[in-house]
């Protein structure tokens, strides 16, 4: 049984990566409703929920029906980051997650994200406060290191882990890399099997289906693994890796009923924690990946994503119904 203190996650957890305009409420509940163990918000900025930005404050609601569910804060800041800690704890999430992983220029031009990989003296005092400020288990999320020259990640394992976080997340990838090439799982698997560490050790990066998932786990021992981008548009990712675990066969993939349904729960989620438009405008990302590899589909796409109202979002995903039910047929 993997735990992170007392919240128990089976024996071998499928996370919910957090990502940036995907991870939102929404998302979260179909994913959870797939099989998704732990996941966690979008990242939230520490400055932003200090100065009580709107932003900021919306991505902190959690709900019963996702837990467990960690909130993840970002910032160069320590006294900012301490702060937003215990504002973020007042909203009730199960646990507190760090970002020491998003590549992007504007996260790290602030000092914060994959940039505390140039400063582990820093990373460590930051994590140190954060953990002291609230009463939750503190999990972080990081890279293998900063670029191919530092890859630090067995340092900053045992560092962060002295200073009390719970589990650790790591995507096998450097700062330098974004999201480009090969995730390299090699010094995941040598974090986990340090033997000053005792955390859970969650592997990420380009697991995308049950037999790389399982691949990860009899290679390098990991607790669990984090899924990402995978997960976007096709949610079923969770249960059909457990299902391959515990059967050895795959589920059928979801039919065109499926994936009609599924992505008009999201979109109707969307709208009630969005409102109308903005829930309507902000799903027009994902219906691309609903309907990844359907054959000329370009055209139901450019209407979905141009429709300004539920009906007519609606009325296209009814077409789309019909016209690929024949295919199946």
């Amino acid at each position: 049984m993997v735990r992170i203190h007392n919240i128990e996650l089976g024996d071998f957890p499928l996370l919910l990566a957090p990502m940036e305009d995907v991870s939102d409420p929404p998302f979260r509940s179909v994913c959870k409703q797939h099989g998704a163990d732990l996941m966690y918000t979008e990242f939230i900025s520490s400055e932003g929920l200090i100065r009580d930005a709107a932003k900021s404050k919306m991505k902190l609601d959690v709900f019963d029906y996702e837990r467990p569910v960690g909130i993840q804060l970002f910032g160069g800041s320590e006294d900012a980051m301490e702060e937003a800690a215990r504002i973020a704890e007042a909203a009730g999430p199960d646990l507190i997650d760090i970002n020491y992983g998003c590549p992007v220029h504007k996260v790290v031009s602030k000092g914060a994200g994959a940039c505390l990989l140039q400063d582990i003296e820093k990373m460590a005092r930051l994590t140190e406060k954060v953990v002291k400020a609230v009463k939750l288990p503190v999990t972080v999320k990081t890279r293998l290191g900063w670029n191919d020259h530092t890859k630090n990640i067995e340092e900053v394992a045992e560092r962060l882990q002295d200073v009390g976080i719970a589990a650790l997340a790591i995507h096998g990838r450097t700062r330098a890399q974004l999201y480009k090439g090969a995730a390299d799982w090699t010094l995941i698997g040598k974090v986990k099997n340090n033997p000053r560490i005792h955390i859970p050790i969650f592997g990420n990066g380009d697991v995308d289906s049950p037999e790389k998932a399982l691949e990860m786990r009899a290679r390098y021992g990991v607790d669990g693994v984090m899924i990402g981008r995978a997960s976007i548009g096709y949610p079923w990712i969770f249960n059909e890796i457990k299902h391959f675990r515990e059967h050895g066969t795959h589920l059928p993939p979801p039919n065109i009923d499926q994936r009609v349904d599924t992505c008009k729960a999201h979109l109707d989620y969307s709208m009630r924690w969005k409102g109308d438009f903005v829930g309507i405008v902000e799903m027009r990302r994902h219906y691309t990946n609903y309907f990844k590899g359907f054959d000329h589909f370009k055209d139901f796409r450019m209407r979905l994503v141009t429709s300004p109202t539920y009906g007519g979002v609606l009325e296209v995903l009814e077409e789309v119904r019909e016209r690929y039910r024949k295919t199946e047929s």
